[in-house]
């Protein structure tokens, strides 16, 4: 039971780097091309933890089957459930400009953006207890940090684009601090439901969750950040990747 309070605990508090991004999105006029500079830095941050902390692990738990299965099955189920979302107008709910629709424009936007939110969080957030369980009770450090840090721009970037599209600072707050505690809980169900599984199983899930995570950095962050600033994406991108590979190899 501990285990799974520390879990959530730790899967709060990357989520609640969602509430600050709001916070400051909401509160202060940020330029959206450091918006954008910052999604892009987040996006490698996030390919990198991906790459050595899901994929490799799953990886070396139980072979390529299940590393292929599980990252195009994750990759699909997200691009699946993201073309559904955005067909009810949670398409640019990361974008920080005027692209977000206002209820008026687009009934029950504001539903989609919220379901699109915990769609690209919870599988966030169940690595982060599974890595719990991958590492013998040690912390996958590399892949707290790279959820903090690409949470704090799509949080910006979201709140930033809501209050453009009109909508109130108690919505834009009750939606993060909302998603954040579902973060938590999230982390806390991959440590508490998963410990028992077989590696094979254990392998499916991490790669599932890492394609679902790479599929969000290409439909959403990418596509932010390189409508700002454009050249500047890759080597923003290529320099989060490297943060991120120095602080998993620490």
């Amino acid at each position: 039971m501990a285990g799974a309070l520390v879990a959530g605990g730790w899967g709060l508090f990357a989520g609640a780097a969602l509430l600050v991004g709001a916070a400051v999105g909401t509160l202060v006029r940020v330029p959206p091309r450091l918006i954008a500079l910052v999604m892009a830095f987040g996006s490698g941050v996030l390919m990198a933890a991906v790459s050595f902390e899901l994929i490799a692990e799953a990886y070396e738990r139980s072979g390529m089957v299940p590393v292929v299965t599980g990252a195009v099955g994750g990759a699909v189920v997200y691009s699946g459930a993201n073309a559904l979302l955005a067909r009810r107008g949670a398409r640019h709910r990361k974008r920080s400009g005027e692209q977000q629709p206002s209820e008026e424009e687009a009934p029950g936007s504001g539903n989609a953006m919220a379901l699109g939110a915990l769609l690209d969080g919870v599988p966030e957030s169940v690595v982060i207890g599974t890595s719990l369980l991958g590492g013998g009770g040690h912390l996958g450090v590399a892949t707290v940090g790279a959820v903090f840090i690409s949470n704090l721009p799509e949080g910006l970037a979201s709140a930033a684009g809501m209050r453009a599209a009109g909508r109130g600072r108690g919505y834009v707050f009750a939606l993060w601090g909302g998603i954040a505690v579902v973060s938590g809980l999230a982390a806390l169900a991959g440590y508490a439901l998963l410990g028992g599984v077989s590696a094979a199983v254990m392998a499916t899930i991490t790669a599932v969750a890492g394609g679902a995570i790479l599929a969000m950095i290409a439909d959403t962050m990418i596509p932010e950040a390189y409508g700002r600033v454009h050249l500047l994406t890759g080597p923003v991108t290529v320099i989060g990747f490297l943060s991120a590979f120095a602080l998993a190899h620490l």
